[in-house]
């Protein structure tokens, strides 16, 4: 991944093209990070109204597309305008020549239009959500998920999702360690996983107000320890079913989902970094067997570990 086109239309939302001009637009204090050619894209270069009292005007056209071997597509409050025949045939093109096509919040209305969704699961902001999967009964739409990743095309929710996405894309390119650089430059949470809920259903607590900060440091620092709800509540000094009700209220995610995409990232991290067997980064994780980590790896990263460890390990 080298070039980057994100695709903008009136009005346009000034927050996730923020966010995607900072994550790939903007060069990285460190130099050993990626750079990318990067273009913002509209149907004319013309300025275009913000959602929020500004203009902006495109670097390029349409056109710029062709080479992108990432396209975002960023939306706006519905009705989203139809895209046009040429945005269309563009995303089309794109996908069929390997590139990676992404939408942010109600961008995904956009390649739904465009027919790249049809038979795949997706996402959007969950006050749309309803809506979406009315105008497009033949996506799958999933309206509690952070993000979505199916095939070469990509959705993910509102706001701060698009930060998300966009660090699992380029922790899909270049690896956890390089996201993990990439994400504590801008000071945020290195990994969120597209299964996380959108939204709580209670007041989210302060970590530390909570009770659940120390658990949660010392258990991602001791992976490979007996991580069971039991385990960690009566570290926390609440039962069970009270630590499970807290944890989610304060992290969006069950106890049993969290500790697992911790160790995911750190088996991610082992694989590409040391040359330990699979059975070894196993357990040093905290998932047991080499059967359970490649299982985890096929069900939420879509390739086995043997595979990620080609694709991203230390020449």
């Amino acid at each position: 991944m080298e070039d980057v086109a994100v695709v903008v239309a009136e009005p346009v939302p000034a927050f996730e093209l923020g966010i995607m001009s900072e994550l790939f637009g903007l060069p990285r204090m460190d130099p050993a990070l990626p750079r990318y050619r990067y273009a913002v894209c509209a149907q004319a270069r013309k300025p275009l109204a913000t959602s929020t009292g500004f203009t902006v005007t495109p670097t390029h056209s349409l056109r710029r597309l062709a080479s992108a071997d990432l396209i975002v597509v960023t939306g706006a409050a519905p009705p989203v305008p139809p895209p046009s025949p040429q945005l269309c045939a563009a995303l089309i093109g794109a996908v069929g020549r390997g590139a990676t096509v992404a939408a942010v919040c109600t961008g995904a209305f956009v390649l739904a239009e465009a027919g790249l969704l049809d038979g795949r699961r997706a996402t959007t902001h969950w006050a749309y959500a309803a809506q979406f999967a009315a105008r497009h009964p033949a996506v799958t739409v999933v309206p509690d998920e952070l993000y979505v990743v199916d095939g070469p095309v990509a959705t993910s929710a509102g706001t701060t999702a698009a930060l998300d996405l966009g660090l699992h894309l380029i922790r899909t390119a270049h690896g956890a360690q390089v996201a993990n650089r990439v994400a504590r430059e801008m000071v945020f949470a290195a990994h969120r996983s597209g299964g996380q809920s959108q939204f709580t259903r209670t007041p989210v607590p302060p970590l530390r107000e909570s009770g659940l900060g120390p658990v949660l440091d010392w258990a991602a620092s001791h992976l490979g320890a007996d991580l069971s709800v039991s385990a960690l509540a009566a570290r926390a000094a609440m039962s069970p079913r009270t630590f499970a009700r807290q944890f989610v209220a304060a992290t969006g995610a069950t106890p049993a989902a969290w500790v697992r995409d911790q160790r995911l990232r750190l088996a991610e991290e082992l694989l590409e970094r040391d040359g330990l067997p699979v059975e070894a980064v196993a357990r040093r994780c905290g998932l047991g067997s080499a059967d359970t980590l490649r299982r985890h790896f096929r069900r939420l990263r879509g390739v086995t570990p043997g595979q990620h460890r080609a694709a991203f390990g230390d020449r």
